[in-house]
């Protein structure tokens, strides 16, 4: 088959505007699809596998019902948490909108990922790659944050077999800017169950050491603590994970890896590589078959699992520094961030 993106109508919200599904295919058996409502990717599929390797679910209104969960959201204007929903810039306090306890969380509840882009496809490119632009503006106060942000992400199935996400953003006022891909993994398959029993390796040796809230308190070594991944070893369900860890690699805006991920049973393998300093690893700790697959299976506790490339949380209210790099833009400058998924046997 060809390489190419096609478009389907979704569904349409409760105001009446009609969501679409764009399914990118490589040509080769790479295909991944992706909504206009929060850059949802509601699958992803490698050659030769019937299941997706990303949860999704049967219909809009099911993303719609599970909003609170994110699942495959771009997440932003700031992913992860701002502590107290508030932060100081040069001087002046902004009050954001809170939906984790006293917290803002991946922007809030109307982010990013609650909202509706506009998706235009790229013409295939060389080698076969195929891509999908998704941009918004997000006005000035919305959700709290300071500043017009004019954002684009780009889709890309690349012909290494990858999906990569290409982030860009400019603003008229100083503001804060963390984005990210909240989709949820499974290399076993979106139906078979929990991914927990899948090799995780991460290329950190610090972690970020967080209250009940999930606020940083301090950095601390992996060395001897259940969060030593530096070695390939099973997720396991001991440890509820939901944490930040601080990458090894430098801040040079090149890609550099970042983590892998194996399924054992199949010998599926994800590789993960970014520009981002960070990544938070969440072993859907919380999901309680409140959310369902395409066929209606409940999504349990590590049904799936998170790979958030991004800067650390609460970086807004920290002193800039090697640890906390600055997450604020300002007018004249653009912010760029890569994030690459390479996938193998």
């Amino acid at each position: 088959m060809a390489a190419g993106i096609t478009t389907r109508d979704y569904g349409c919200l409760p105001d009446g505007r009609v969501v679409h599904e764009y399914r990118l295919d490589d040509g080769h058996g790479l295909v991944l699809t992706a909504l206009d409502w929060g850059g949802i990717v509601t699958g992803l599929w490698l050659p030769g596998l019937a299941d997706s390797v990303v949860l999704g679910m049967a219909d809009l209104d099911a993303y719609l019902a599970g909003a609170g969960s994110h699942l495959g959201v771009i997440a932003g204007r700031y992913a992860n948490r701002i502590a107290g929903g508030r932060f100081d810039l040069d001087g002046v306090r902004h009050e954001l909108a809170v939906n984790d306890g006293r917290n803002c969380l991946h922007g809030g509840p109307a982010g990013f990922g609650a909202s509706l882009w506009q998706a235009t496809p790229q013409p295939v490119g060389a080698g076969g790659s195929v891509s999908l632009l998704l941009q918004r503006e997000s006005p000035h106060g919305e959700m709290g944050f300071p500043g017009t942000l004019q954002v684009a992400v780009r889709y890309t199935l690349g012909a290494d077999l990858s999906w990569r996400v290409d982030y860009e953003a400019a603003c008229d006022r100083p503001t804060v800017v963390n984005l990210t891909s909240h989709a949820y993994f499974n290399l076993a398959g979106a139906e078979s169950g929990a991914a927990l029993d899948h090799c995780l390796t991460l290329h950190a040796g610090r972690y970020t050491v967080p209250d009940a809230q999930g606020i940083p308190l301090h950095h601390a070594a992996v060395d001897g603590t259940a969060f030593d991944f530096r070695k390939a070893r099973s997720i396991g369900s001991d440890v509820g994970y939901d944490h930040n860890w601080l990458l090894d690699h430098p801040r040079d805006g090149a890609l550099h890896p970042a983590a892998r991920l194996h399924d054992p049973a199949s010998g599926r393998v994800m590789d993960i590589l970014t520009t981002e300093p960070a990544i938070q690893f969440y072993a859907g700790t919380w999901m309680d078959g409140s959310l369902a697959s395409r066929g209606g299976r409940p999504y349990r506790r590590g049904a799936g699992l998170c790979l958030e490339t991004q800067h650390s949380p609460d970086s807004p209210n920290r002193p800039v520094g090697p640890d906390w790099p600055s997450t604020v833009l300002r007018p004249g400058e653009v912010f760029r961030s890569s994030t690459l998924h390479r996938f193998s046997i």
